[in-house]
């Protein structure tokens, strides 16, 4: 995998991703909102909310959680640098793991009751959601013979016809990792939950803006790896990956405005059935093939 090209990608991702991720989330209020029977606010108050966070200046209490969110959104655009140039699908997974990790350290490094118990359930998140994601890797590694997202293009055939367990897999753990209803234990992104927002609750400031900026860029690439199973030779394929990635949000929105909140005890046995299942008998269809 050659350094330019994620790097170009890296810049690209991050001047981009907070664009589209931004508007998404002013989309997800207002779908919501109708869901509910409410008018909603402005489609760009996502963006309001961010500016008016990044005029305020920063209450802290250690000092430091500022510098974890910044090397979690660093690595949130590594990530999708990497991706979205046709790097490697399990170096990215790994990478957006590293931006949870110092999210969850920023989270702890407040010592307020509430942050902590939100981290400690944003790690059983990633407990939870970690399992299936690899295994996806290893499903689309088996299926297109690369881990490289580029190769995709090569294909005849779009990956789902070989992953669609996998991808039912993925579309469950999605919900954990967009942090929506029921799964989402760590904090919520409404108000329909809790006033204490878990691990975010002694974020101020520019801090608690690179938190929202780094969950839209997390959207983003998280849908970008949604529409990657739909992906091959032809060019019309990125739009169908856009159509069927747009309508997966869709879905996640639908989710949270219907389900109320899990256990942490469920959401793990869930997610961890789940990939056990899906994944599992993915990867042994799949070498059956090979063999």
């Amino acid at each position: 995998m050659s350094f330019i090209p994620v790097l170009i990608g890296t810049v690209a991702f991050a001047i981009l991703a907070p664009v589209i991720g931004c508007f998404l989330a002013g989309l997800d209020r207002k779908i919501s909102a109708r869901m509910q029977g409410r008018v909603g606010p402005p489609l760009l108050q996502p963006y309001y909310d961010v500016r008016k966070l990044i005029e305020k200046d920063d209450v802290t209490v250690s000092g430091v959680d500022g510098v974890y969110m910044t090397a979690a959104l660093v690595f949130t655009a590594f990530a999708g640098g990497i991706f979205f140039s046709g790097g490697n699908l399990l170096m990215s997974a790994f990478v957006i793991t590293m931006a949870a990790l110092f999210f969850i350290m920023a989270a702890y490094s407040s010592r307020s009751p509430y942050a902590e118990v939100g981290a400690g359930r944003e790690a059983i998140q990633v407990m939870s959601y970690e399992p299936m994601v690899l295994l996806m890797a290893v499903c689309f590694y088996l299926a297109s013979g690369s881990f490289m997202v580029a190769d995709v293009f090569r294909g005849s055939v779009p990956v789902i016809c070989y992953t669609v367990p996998a991808f039912i897999g993925f579309l469950f753990i999605l919900t954990i990792k967009l942090r929506k209803s029921p799964f989402d234990l760590s904090t919520s992104h409404h108000a329909h939950q809790e006033l204490v927002r878990g691990t975010t609750t002694e974020m101020s400031g520019k801090t608690l803006a690179k938190t929202e900026v780094m969950h839209w860029c997390e959207t983003v690439l998280f849908l970008g790896w949604t529409g990657m199973f739909f992906l091959w030779g032809n060019p019309v394929s990125i739009l169908l990956a856009i159509v069927v990635a747009l309508l997966a949000w869709f879905l996640e929105i639908w989710i949270d405005n219907n389900f109320a909140r899990v256990k942490w005890q469920a959401m793990l046995k869930w997610a961890w059935v789940v990939a056990l299942v899906a994944g599992g008998v993915n990867i042994v269809v799949l070498m059956g093939f090979m063999f």
